[in-house]
């Protein structure tokens, strides 16, 4: 039973207003993506990599992984043309090649700062349970708008009843290949900001919380990109070493 990452870099990243996309911004000399991929690559628990990258890019990822010693990325797949359709295409092409009961980690490449025990919590959980999906607590007060009067509201929901989630996700392979098909056939959970939890549940999954860090940041803006450069230089830091 293997433990495969599948890493989403296939965004154009246009609200980071650069010319080339996010995840191939260099930070201190290394691009974002590479921080990422090390997160995983010195995991004692990650067999394997793969990426779904933008097109144009593969050979530059491959070049990248030799020069950072990525020795565990071991596919590059095209992205879609959005989120959902990247995360299927690389689902697809790990179809013959890992087993039904191989545990598959879904993480975002510009999410760099992937803690080593968050990872391990994951992976634990969807062990355990068939899917992991990497969650905090909600601090903040949530009220709803007033229907016909956006500016004002009279509801509120009670913050202890939310979770907000992220990546990295876990989920069995068998199970995940089969959702995809799935989702795609009857376009179920495949829109907008749909992801692969959201996808699970309006399939009909029970989805398992798995422990979640502040400092998973994810770079969409030139203030999360400065907020990365503050977590490197921090000496607090000492999990980045």
């Amino acid at each position: 039973m293997s433990n495969i990452a599948i890493i989403i870099a296939g965004g154009a990243g246009h609200r980071m207003q650069q010319d080339i996309p996010k995840q191939f911004i260099n930070v201190y000399d290394k691009p974002v993506l590479i921080y990422t991929l090390e997160g995983f690559q010195k995991h004692p628990q990650i067999d394997a990599i793969e990426v779904v990258c933008i097109d144009g890019w593969h050979d530059m990822v491959w070049a990248y992984a030799k020069q950072f010693n990525i020795t565990k990325l071991k596919w590059i797949v095209s992205g879609g043309n959005s989120g959902q359709e990247s995360i299927r295409n690389g689902v697809f092409n790990l179809e013959g090649k890992v087993s039904d009961d191989d545990t598959i980690i879904v993480h975002d490449g510009i999410r760099p700062l992937v803690d080593e025990q968050v990872l391990s919590d994951v992976i634990i959980v969807c062990h355990k349970y068939g899917n992991a999906v990497t969650s905090l607590p909600y601090n903040e007060q949530i009220f709803v708008v007033n229907e016909g009067d956006d500016t004002t509201t009279t509801k509120y929901i009670p913050r202890e009843t939310l979770r907000r989630v992220s990546t990295p996700q876990a989920y069995k392979f068998g199970k995940l290949d089969w959702a995809y098909h799935e989702a795609f056939e009857k376009e179920i959970g495949i829109y907008g900001s749909a992801y692969t939890n959201t996808m699970m549940v309006d399939l009909g999954e029970t989805l398992h919380f798995a422990a979640g860090s502040d400092k998973n940041i994810k770079l969409t803006t030139k203030d999360d990109l400065e907020m990365f450069k503050a977590y490197l230089k921090s000496d607090k830091d000492n999990w980045l070493k």
